[in-house]
């Protein structure tokens, strides 16, 4: 019994040994550090490799060419080798206040920061996150102390699919036990996202709570769909299993979509405490997401959503976008048009606000597919907003 109960201690110290092995790894450079005067330093520890390379939306663009024509794509820069093999690099100049995305490239291999545990996945690509502050902007992009909404995943069943889909949605604080009834934004994503698109890349959740707290945002109920209508739920999340992440999927962008819509209206209507009123909806997204708006709103769910586009007294703002060389950095800009659309919902909009409606006035624009680098016009009503954030373009409408 004695030799038993020598061996069954051995045994478990041996598994608990195992089962910590993560917390006990080797030694880790400090990657990313932000320095004082806002550079910021990267380092990656890789004594046999050849050459190292970050890139990432913080660096100035570069040109590339591609059968399609001249492209804006992420700079790229070199670390240089020190004592250890640890290789590093500082950025020549203040890295500007945003939420960035970035990668390491070893002897040709791309691989994340193994000293940033923040990562990123945008399709099938992964990528370390960067939050520079220093703003308004990035502290909306941060959890702060505020009152904090709930974030739920739900499915609803689509008929006309046949299939159970999942849905994210947000419910502000307080939602719980208020009582009250809430308006509604339909928040769409991008070509090859998801459900989970916004809440990772988009930081919906920390801005909806920032606003809310600070006023300038109507409490209000925001649903992200999963624009790919072949597909159950998010990569993983469904009976799919763990498949190849893929952007070309079946029935994108060819109605389908948006014939279904209605289904996740009259679910969220039936299952949240909603103001159940068209212009108390509205619909906004960012690429796809855009072009599903357009055609949801104006085309198929007209009578349940804001669309009251009217091209001869349409205020629209057209944001060109600095950084849309990769999705990730697409998502950067569009976060600020989510951050003044989310806003907008507010039935007094701010000061701020009324600015941005006020530095551009065009009469003469109009639909047209949100993949066409121009400028897209989306649709609002008396308390709520559209938005179309295009490849190329942020955008925003408001009826003067």
């Amino acid at each position: 019994m004695k030799k038993i109960a020598i061996l069954t201690v051995v045994l478990m110290a041996a598994t608990a040994t195992f089962a910590q092995q993560n917390l006990f790894g080797p030694a880790q450079v400090k990657s990313p550090e932000i320095n004082a005067d806002k550079t910021v330093t990267f380092r990656l520890q890789a004594p046999k490799a050849v050459k190292v390379e970050v890139t990432g939306d913080f660096l100035p663009t570069q040109k590339i060419e591609t059968p399609f024509g001249t492209f804006d794509a992420p700079g790229v820069a070199q670390l240089k080798e020190g004592k250890d093999g640890v290789w590093e690099f500082t950025t020549p100049t203040p890295v500007a206040p945003e939420l960035y995305t970035y990668t390491f490239k070893v002897d040709g291999l791309t691989i994340i920061d193994p000293a940033n545990v923040y990562v990123n996945r945008d399709i099938n690509n992964l990528s370390s996150i960067l939050l520079v502050d220093g703003n308004e902007l990035t502290n909306h992009f941060k959890v702060n102390d505020v009152p904090h909404g709930t974030v739920s995943r739900i499915w609803y069943h689509s008929a006309h699919e046949g299939i159970d889909r999942r849905l994210t949605v947000y419910t502000p604080a307080g939602y719980e036990t208020s009582g009250k009834r809430y308006p509604v934004f339909y928040l769409l994503h991008g070509i090859g996202g998801d459900e989970e698109a916004w809440l990772t890349q988009g930081r919906a959740t920390q801005i909806l709570d920032n606003l809310i707290a600070e006023g300038k945002a109507e409490p209000m109920i925001v649903v992200m769909t999963n624009g790919n209508i072949s597909q159950h739920a998010a990569p993983g999340e469904g009976p799919e299993g763990m498949i190849p992440v893929t952007m070309q999927l079946p029935k994108t962008m060819e109605g389908t979509f948006e014939t279904c819509f209605p289904e996740i209206v009259k679910f969220i209507d039936k299952t949240y405490r909603t103001k159940a009123q068209k212009k108390y909806r509205a619909i906004g997204g960012l690429s796809m997401g855009g072009y599903h708006s357009c055609h949801i709103s104006i085309l198929r769910c007209s009578t349940m959503l804001v669309s009251s586009l009217l091209p001869s007294t349409v205020r629209a703002v057209c944001q060109r976008s600095t950084r849309t060389s990769t999705r990730s950095s697409t998502y950067s800009s569009a976060r600020r048009t989510v951050l003044h659309s989310i806003t907008l919902l507010s039935a007094t909009p701010t000061s701020s606000t009324r600015t941005i409606w006020s530095s551009r006035q065009n009469s003469k624009q109009r639909v047209i597919h949100s993949s066409i680098r121009r400028p897209t016009v989306a649709t609002s009503g008396a308390t709520g907003v559209s938005t179309l954030m295009t490849s190329h373009h942020v955008c925003l409408s408001k009826p003067s």
